[in-house]
């Protein structure tokens, strides 16, 4: 191969990731959506009752009134089935309701919870309406994620499980 054919064949190995990369901007590709369902918050420490209580767990955090309409009932199911599907990790979280009236919630509703923890003091300040999401707290006691409203276990489940593998803390 001669010294010309050499300098070409770097030339073109250099210039091949700009070519390709302005191809790809040109034609409108675009890379994927970021990996995960739920809204990243930049964390805020959360220090109000009883979060310090469950620091070293991962915690699901609602907002709801004791009367507890339809949509309550299903983000604290949803809560419950995704701590419980995943396995032997479950351990790791713990799931927390805020009663934001200061009432008691009926009985049968608190048995079918097996473990929820209830709490009448707000843990301190969440983005949004707080009784629309279901919000995430690190074993750190950090704010880091909220769930949007009506949200999907499975998507749930998979931002979880990925939390939990990668997380050396809680």
């Amino acid at each position: 191969m001669s010294a010309r054919a050499k300098l070409l064949v770097v030339f073109l190995a250099c210039a091949a990731p700009f070519a390709l990369a302005w191809a790809a901007w040109y034609f409108g590709w675009a890379p994927g959506a970021a990996g995960n369902y739920g809204e990243l918050i930049p964390p805020r420490v959360v220090a109000g009752p009883p979060l310090p209580s469950l620091r070293g767990k991962w915690v699901l955090v609602t907002f709801d009134s004791a009367a507890c309409d339809a949509y309550c009932e299903k983000k604290l199911y949803y809560m419950r089935q995704v701590r419980r599907a995943q396995g032997k990790d479950q351990g790791r979280i713990e799931r927390l309701w805020v009663i934001t009236d200061g009432a008691s919630p009926r009985p049968g509703l608190v048995a079918a919870l097996e473990g929820t923890r209830l709490s009448s003091t707000s843990p301190g300040d969440f983005p949004g309406e707080r009784t629309q999401h279901i919000y995430l707290v690190d074993p750190l006691g950090n704010l880091m994620m909220r769930f949007p409203p009506d949200p999907d276990p499975s998507k749930m489940l998979k931002d979880l499980q990925r939390l939990l593998k990668y997380s050396a803390v809680g």
